[in-house]
C-alpha cells in the first residue's frame, strides 16, 4: 500500500521550519484555517507556501470559529482539553483520513523541538498514533525553538505578529487554553475578542480557566508568570490543560 508524507501545518514558526526541512519528502501540506486566527496568518501561510515551493491545503470545519464549537457543545474546557481543537481540528483530520486510509498509509510531519517538554509530546504522538509513522525533524537534528526562528528570519520570512505581540505560538486570539496571564495579555492586544469570550464563558456557563470567569479575572494576575502555551494543532485536545503558565509557575 502507498505511504504518503503529510505536514499537517499549523501556521507556526515551528512547523514552517520542520516542513521546509524535509519538503522534498513531503506529499501534503495541510493547514486547518479557524476564524479566530489572527490577521497576519493568511499571508504566513502564503508565503511559506513559497518558500516551501508546494502548494498548500486550506481545511475549514464548518463550525468555522471558537465560539461557534464551544455553543454548538455547550463546553469550553477540561483537563483533556478544549473543544475547539477537537471540532475545528481532530475531527477534520480524522474525516480526510477515513477518506484516504483505505487507499494509502500515512507519515506525519511534525513540529515539535528539541525541548525535554516537546520530546515528551512527540513520545506521546508516538504511543497514540501507532498505525500512522512520523518524522520530527527539528528534534531529529537538535533543534530548539529559538533555532527554527533563526532559519526563518534567515530565510527572509517575517514570522507571524502573534509573535511580535509577546505570544510564544500563533494560536488563536484568546485561546481558551491560556491560563491568567496569557489571559491578560490577551486582554492588552485583543480587548474585543477578550469580552467576546468572557460573554461566550457566560452564555456556556463554563470557564476557559478552572475557578475563574474571565470577565472576574484580576487584571493583575499572572503577570508574573511566564506564557506557556504549546502550539494548536491536530493533536492539541488530548494534551492536559496543566501546560498553562499557572501551573508551570508552581
Amino acid at each position: 500500500m502507498e505511504q504518503i508524507t503529510v505536514s499537517w501545518f499549523s501556521a507556526g514558526v515551528s512547523s514552517a521550519v520542520a516542513t521546509k526541512l524535509v519538503v522534498e519528502k513531503v506529499d501534503k501540506i495541510i493547514y486547518q484555517h479557524i476564524d479566530d486566527m489572527e490577521d497576519d496568518t493568511m499571508r504566513f501561510v502564503r508565503e511559506c507556501e513559497a518558500w516551501f515551493g508546494k502548494p498548500i491545503e486550506i481545511q475549514q470545519s464548518h463550525y468555522r470559529s471558537v465560539e461557534n464549537a464551544c455553543l454548538a457543545m455547550a463546553f469550553v474546557n477540561s483537563p483533556a482539553g478544549p473543544v475547539c481543537s477537537r471540532l475545528l481540528k481532530r475531527r477534520v483530520r480524522a474525516e480526510w483520513e477515513s477518506e484516504h486510509r483505505f487507499f494509502c498509509n500515512f507519515r506525519y510531519v511534525w513540529g515539535m523541538d528539541d525541548s525535554k517538554r516537546e520530546r515528551i509530546r512527540a513520545e506521546n504522538i508516538r504511543n497514540d498514533m501507532r498505525e500512522d509513522d512520523h518524522l520530527f525533524p527539528l528534534q531529529e537534528r537538535g533543534l530548539a525553538k529559538q533555532d527554527a526562528h533563526g532559519i526563518l528570519r534567515e530565510a527572509g520570512i517575517a514570522r507571524p505578529r502573534m509573535y511580535e505581540m509577546g505570544f510564544p505560538n500563533n494560536n488563536c486570539k484568546v485561546c481558551v487554553r491560556g491560563g491568567m496571564g496569557y489571559m491578560n495579555h490577551c486582554r492588552q492586544h485583543f480587548p474585543q475578542e477578550f469580552a467576546e469570550r468572557a460573554a461566550m464563558e457566560r452564555r456556556i456557563g463554563g470557564s476557559c480557566i478552572n475557578g475563574t470567569f474571565l470577565d472576574e479575572l484580576d487584571p493583575a494576575a499572572g503577570r508574573d508568570c511566564k506564557i506557556i502555551l504549546p502550539e494548536c494543532g491536530i493533536y492539541c485536545e488530548k494534551m492536559q490543560h496543566n501546560t498553562t503558565e499557572q501551573e508551570e509557575s508552581k
